[in-house]
């Protein structure tokens, strides 16, 4: 028989995937306080396979990353600790685990921002209220524009979050620059309302990625490191690039 693509082995950098079927990060609420609870080493477990990669659910890089109820976090000790179990299950199963790392920025409500302050953004412009599939309707706090100044420090947040990631055991990151989230909010013109070096052109707009990508490669090895995008999806108020 003519093998199946999908189940033969892939040189992914230097990881050898013996299949490509990969578990995406699918988020779970489940992580009380974003502390990553035991029950995960049982979930993750039973999705690893020898050589099979996995990516574990958006994990917040920081207190001002939030916007959805108990995900899990990576910028305290205890995070670090919490997930340190639940990545040596995924291992001793031989299995490829990465971390996918998020900020939401103003996919946000001030119910989950530090003493309840505004999202931060790449803009201040509000996104709309969105219906679900469900035909509830999702609504989003007003957000404050990140100063140019303050930028590097949310920079230094996903560094941060990597290097934990790697102390915590995960063997790589994803960085989430998909679906909406800060890091698109940068890229979108539809999002970016800037003036500053990281507004205006296109090579502006994906200034702030490219920090990201930089700092994060510097602190943990570029070949460790992915990024996942979704150019053409119109999620949270994202309309063109």
């Amino acid at each position: 028989m003519e093998p199946i693509p999908l189940m033969t082995p892939y040189k992914m950098g230097k990881f050898d995937l013996s299949h490509r079927v990969v578990l995406a990060p699918l988020t779970r609420h489940r992580s009380y306080g974003n502390v990553p609870q035991p029950h995960a080493i049982l979930y993750y477990s039973q999705r690893a396979t020898k050589g099979g990669l996995l990516i574990a659910e958006a994990t917040v890089v920081s207190d001002t990353a939030q916007g959805y109820t108990d995900t899990p976090g990576i910028w305290t000790k205890e995070h670090i600790e919490a997930w340190k179990p639940i990545v040596d299950a995924v291992h001793k199963k031989g299995g490829i685990f990465f971390c996918q790392i998020w900020h939401v920025g103003r996919v946000s409500h001030y119910d989950y921002q530090p003493n309840g302050q505004a999202p931060i953004s790449s803009t201040d412009k509000q996104i709309p209220p969105q219906t679900k599939h469900d035909g509830t309707v999702s609504v989003y706090s007003q957000p404050r524009m990140l100063t140019t100044d303050e930028i590097p420090d949310i920079v230094n947040d996903f560094s941060l979050a990597a290097r934990n990631a790697i102390e915590a055991g995960f063997d790589g990151v994803e960085i989430h620059g998909a679906h909406g989230f800060l890091i698109e909010q940068f890229m979108k013109d539809s999002s970016n309302s800037r003036t500053d070096k990281y507004g205006g052109s296109l090579e502006n707009r994906c200034r702030f990625a490219l920090e990201v990508v930089e700092a994060i490669s510097n602190e943990i090895g570029p070949d460790r490191v992915g990024i996942r995008l979704s150019p053409f999806h119109r999620l949270h108020g994202m309309l063109r690039l």
